[in-house]
């Protein structure tokens, strides 16, 4: 299998996303923001960064870029996509998951380790999970404040679209464990069919013990296994 890391002017979590496919012993291409070919990969991450340097709106104007095209092609084919911290914004901004991500309700950005709890083990992105089992991850933003529109939270929760929330080290989900003030703690959320992918926290950056977690390194390892277990991928 292959994994495809787009870079928009402004991504710096590029290589990060880059090593992480690596460790799982997997082939990676560098997509370039201006080009619409995918290079046949079976599945694609927007990386956290600064996109276009996250002017008008936090990945407003990436959503423009010809790659983008692509993406929203591969992602209604059913090809895997996730979109981490800006690449987040990006999918919310290309209409891809719903809601919008705001500025922090502290109004501060925030770098630090915190804990999410999985509530879906049953996507291409979190079968080497449990739900309830609870993954130390990093955190670095100033717009991850999950935001959704009236009504459609409600939606959100009905149709089973919420994948992290923010909790305490015990899975607790309390007000004081939410970093941003995202909405129902939310930190990741998935499309109806479940193939795309959007959270604020670092998986990347938790990939070794050494970086203060490897709790990252399951969702890579969930794609891995279900990409190579055969399953009908849409290839880009």
């Amino acid at each position: 299998m292959k994994f495809g890391v787009v870079t928009f002017p402004g991504s710096n979590c590029d290589y990060d996303a880059y090593a992480a496919a690596k460790l799982v012993g997997e082939d990676v291409e560098f997509l370039w923001h201006q080009s619409t070919d995918l290079l046949g990969c079976d599945v694609v991450i927007l990386p956290g960064g600064f996109a276009h340097g996250d002017y008008l709106r936090s990945g407003a104007i990436a959503r423009f870029s010809p790659i983008m095209q692509s993406v929203v092609k591969f992602a209604s084919g059913g090809g895997l996509v996730m979109g981490i911290c800006n690449g987040f914004q990006v999918l919310v901004e290309s209409r891809l998951l719903p809601g919008a991500l705001m500025r922090n309700d502290h109004l501060r950005f925030s770098c630090k380790h915190i804990y999410v709890r999985v509530e879906r083990n049953d996507l291409p992105f979190t079968s080497a999970c449990q739900i309830g089992d609870v993954l130390k991850i990093p955190i670095a933003h100033k717009d991850g404040n999950y935001y959704n529109f009236q009504g459609d939270l409600q939606t959100l929760n009905a149709h089973n679209q919420v994948v992290f929330r923010y909790c305490d080290r015990q899975g607790n989900i309390t007000a004081e464990s939410n970093p941003n003030g995202s909405a129902d703690n939310i930190a990741g959320i998935t499309n109806r069919e479940g193939n795309v992918l959007g959270m604020m926290p670092h998986p990347e950056r938790a990939m070794e013990r050494i970086l203060g977690s490897d709790d990252g390194l399951r969702l890579f390892e969930s794609i891995r296994a279900f990409c190579r277990r055969g399953v009908n991928v849409e290839k880009a």
